[in-house]
């Protein structure tokens, strides 16, 4: 399966990058745009869950892997979800 790696910057200003063990993720994010905390959580969790699944239809187990990077994403997003203004962009894809 093509890995895909999605570099986002944080409401603070620091960037990551986080992994996606498929392109599922364009599906989900636009690069350059920004999204409402609580918006960026969501499409995140569906969309490494839907990558996450189609590891298990390929490969009969989970994508451990995905889920801790949701994990990571779940507790970075924590801090600023009560902040309305608060965003999260998407910078780039890369393969």
């Amino acid at each position: 399966m093509p890995e895909m790696i999605f570099r986002v910057r944080w409401p603070d200003g620091t960037e990551a990058d986080c992994y996606s063990p498929s392109l599922v993720i364009q599906e989900h994010f636009v690069p350059g745009q920004a999204y409402p905390v609580s918006t960026f959580l969501n499409k995140a969790e569906t969309a490494l869950n839907e990558a996450s699944e189609r590891v298990r239809a390929r490969y009969g187990f989970p994508c451990s892997r995905a889920l801790g990077q949701l994990q990571s994403i779940r507790q970075s997003c924590a801090p600023f979800l009560e902040r309305p203004d608060a965003t999260v962009s998407v910078l780039s894809f890369r393969s």
